[in-house]
């Protein structure tokens, strides 16, 4: 079997950044060079696939149990005749439930995701890590401390210029590895194995062409968390705010009573919201409004602001509060001035997964077995599954191993990744 390191460094080659502002599906079609690819080595393999016009990668490892042997049904008024010494009808064997597999194969647009240049640190020594000398970008434990927490072990980081896509190429490639080990040893017993790999989940629109119905799963797992041990089964609530300003541009000598800057209006919106409630100043199951993007000039500007919580009530709070500061600009500029549009995202699939705790169970024991300590936490974000249980797929997160998502100061450790393979396998096994 191919190593998962090795598997991964190929995949991380390839550019698959998600393009927020696209309407296309995939937003990119760069991903398909990666789609395409996990298309021919899983055909390589010996695994059907099917890569949908949408971008999404469906393949099915079949059962190698025993078929179930149907026994006759035994006729009660004749049951005295029967012989003791008859012998035992062959037992049905037991039904082994239809798993998923699923990572996405884009990379996210906080930082670029081409012409990735991996680092291969062995055996770390547990302390700060230079990744470019030149552009003077490190990785401090003072400010990563759990960075200690891998001395010793093989690590893959970025050249500080990129970032490195360990989300979720290192989910793509426990995946791949764990397939090729299904494969290579029938001896390794399973039921249907299903395995999907999906574009666009970093623009939140992964799951959005993707058929529950023709994945055929009865529960699945995103190999998409963070850190070695790292289990979660519920997540934020999650809405976006587009907040649209339409300003009046007068020359500023002849300003007074007259003009209106978009700019000077989006800071007044901005001031309203508690500035504690942000993510810099939050953890756990706290909630908080994040700004994402500012763009405008006095004429016109416009604001992104994403809306996060667990808790249901104070989501929806959050989102009320949007209206009360639509009313107070209509107020105080005139209705026009500022358009509030705030839409939902996704929500905590708690409710949803909890009620078949089992499936995260079987996480848990799976873990265990592997030699790994679960973890289970909220997520401070949202993933493919948290869309996918709503649409009746249980679809809890389990770690793929990477730390720093989403900067040029990403890393994944070798050893993360190994471990999340046997946790799949584990998983898998009858």
């Amino acid at each position: 079997m191919e190593p998962v390191q090795d598997k991964f460094l190929r995949y991380v080659g390839v550019w698959t950044t998600s393009d927020p502002e696209s309407t296309e599906a995939p937003s990119t079609k760069r991903q398909f060079d990666l789609i395409n690819m996990l298309s021919d080595e899983l055909k390589a393999m010996g695994i059907r696939t099917k890569v949908s016009a949408k971008g999404v990668l469906m393949a099915t490892i079949p059962s190698n149990l025993p078929k179930p042997v149907k026994t006759k049904a035994v006729n009660l008024k004749n049951a005295k005749a029967v012989s003791q010494k008859s012998s035992v009808p062959v037992q049905k064997a037991a039904d082994a439930p239809v798993i998923g597999f699923i990572a996405h194969v884009d990379t996210a647009p906080d930082a670029s995701g081409k012409d990735i240049k991996p680092q291969i640190i062995p055996n770390y020594n547990g302390k700060d890590i230079v990744l470019n000398k030149a552009k003077k970008v490190r990785i401090s434990t003072a400010l990563f401390p759990e960075l200690k927490d891998y001395k010793g072990q093989t690590l893959i980081t970025t050249d500080g210029t990129t970032l490195l896509g360990a989300d979720d190429k290192a989910g793509v490639a426990e995946i791949m590895c764990a397939a090729e080990y299904m494969k290579e040893h029938p001896e390794f017993k399973h039921g249907t194995i299903k395995i999907a790999f999906t574009p666009d989940e970093e623009v939140g629109r992964g799951v959005e062409n993707f058929s529950v119905k023709d994945f055929g799963a009865d529960f699945a797992y995103t190999m998409d968390g963070g850190a070695v041990g790292e289990l979660e089964f519920e997540n934020f609530n999650a809405a976006s705010a587009k907040v649209e300003i339409q300003g009046c541009n007068i020359h500023p000598g002849y300003a007074k009573d007259k003009m209106v800057n978009a700019i000077i209006v989006a800071n007044e919106i901005l001031a309203l919201l508690p500035p504690k409630e942000r993510p810099e100043h939050t953890s756990k199951y706290q909630g908080f409004f994040h700004v994402t993007n500012f763009s405008g000039s006095v004429e016109n500007a416009s604001v992104n602001i994403i809306i996060r919580d667990h808790d249901t009530a104070k989501f929806n709070a959050r989102k009320k509060l949007f209206t009360t500061i639509q009313n107070k600009m209509d107020r105080k500029y005139g209705k026009g001035v500022v358009k509030i549009t705030v839409k939902d995202q996704y929500y905590n699939m708690r409710k949803i997964v909890e009620p078949k705790y089992f499936v995260v169970q079987r996480a848990i024991d799976a873990m265990k077995k592997a030699g790994v300590k679960p973890k289970i936490q909220p997520i401070r974000g949202g993933t493919d599954g948290a869309m996918l249980s709503f649409r009746g797929l249980p679809c809890p997160n389990i770690f793929a191993g990477g730390l720093n998502f989403h900067g040029k100061l990403e890393y994944v450790p070798i050893e993360s990744m190994e471990k999340a393979v046997q946790v799949i396998l584990n998983i898998a096994q009858a």
